[in-house]
């Protein structure tokens, strides 16, 4: 099978040879320590460790130009529709129609990211502004949510214009909501200022041919599942999240195989003796991946304090398990 076969028959639950095995984008930086440990200068990581071809569709989904400051004001939401027009030709590559032809006949997964979650969308990015913005959606909440709706319209006027073009695999929402121990809103508000405003967004993708939609969330999103799933999200994919918090055996038994997982080891296991990686390793998959609907990874971004032979240990045995 193909990378792109084995993922579409993973999440729609057709049978594939295996799972697929996702790379974990290891930095440059990762690289370089690790080449101080041992590996080759001229070592290509994809040769020693196996894993599935995928590839992200690049769109701007932001306003153009950017925002000097988030939005307070009507006069603020005025401008920020204005620079949200889809019809921006600089929105799609340079190359489209060349990336188009080069990807209908792919063997690679493909993705498209189209939305950035409800913090950074309302401008948030830093602690003094969501600070602020926790504020506004106590004093002016109608206007946080025309923010997320006027990002939602342009975002699903893009997806109907790529998705005319090309059939992608899934489409991911982040959503950096969370703290280690809990969201920074409640399941209600989420679902009123953030959550109602993607049904437009939903509604393109699937009407578009798109039948797996992740939320990727990072550190303890678990108060807003219910909420998530109820949306319309099939795909779960938790991101650095605080030991014991994202448990995904938990989930599986709370949503079922509705709700496709990715990712799920807990980085943090790389850091013990391999012994006890695959011990965990063990607990953790077999029961998951007999389930159906399951693409084992680590759940965060793989860190320079990561030792190779730790890291290739666990893709040796990731390869094992899913074998």
């Amino acid at each position: 099978m193909t990378s792109r076969q084995r993922f579409t028959a993973t999440m729609v639950g057709e049978g594939a040879d295996r799972p697929p095995l996702f790379d974990e984008g290891i930095r440059d930086e990762v690289l370089a320590q690790w080449r101080e440990q041992g590996l080759p200068p001229d070592a290509d990581l994809a040769t020693l460790v196996r894993h599935d071809r995928r590839e992200r569709l690049e769109v701007d989904f932001w306003s153009r130009p950017a925002l000097e400051h988030p939005v307070e004001t009507a006069d603020d939401l005025r401008e920020l529709r204005r620079r949200l027009d889809p019809a921006d030709p600089g929105r799609l590559p340079a190359d489209w129609a060349a990336r188009v032809a080069g990807l209908r006949d792919r063997e690679q997964t493909l993705e498209l990211y189209v939305h950035s979650g409800f913090f950074l969308t309302n401008g948030a990015g830093a602690w003094d502004k969501v600070a602020r913005l926790l504020f506004r959606t106590h004093d002016d909440p109608g206007l946080v949510r025309a923010v997320m709706e006027a990002h939602a319209e342009c975002a699903a006027a893009l997806v109907r214009r790529v998705l005319a073009d090309v059939e992608i695999d899934y489409a991911t929402f982040s959503e950096p909501i969370s703290g280690p121990d809990r969201p920074l809103i409640g399941p209600a508000m989420f679902r009123r200022l953030s959550l109602a405003t993607y049904d437009l967004l939903l509604r393109a993708l699937r009407e578009g041919g798109c039948r797996t939609v992740v939320f990727q969330t990072y550190a303890n999103s678990r108060a807003l599942l219910p909420a998530v799933v109820g949306a319309g999200f099939d795909c779960l994919w938790a991101v650095e999240s605080t030991p014991g918090s994202m448990d995904y055996p938990e989930i599986r038994r709370e949503f079922g195989t509705g709700l496709r997982l990715i990712g799920g080891i807990d980085l943090d296991w790389l850091r013990s003796p391999p012994a006890e990686v695959t011990r965990r390793m063990e607990a953790l998959l077999p029961p998951l991946l007999a389930q159906g609907g399951y693409v084992p990874l680590a759940d965060g971004r793989v860190r320079p304090d990561i030792p190779l032979e730790a890291y290739l240990h666990y893709r040796a045995e990731l390869e094992r398990l899913t074998a």
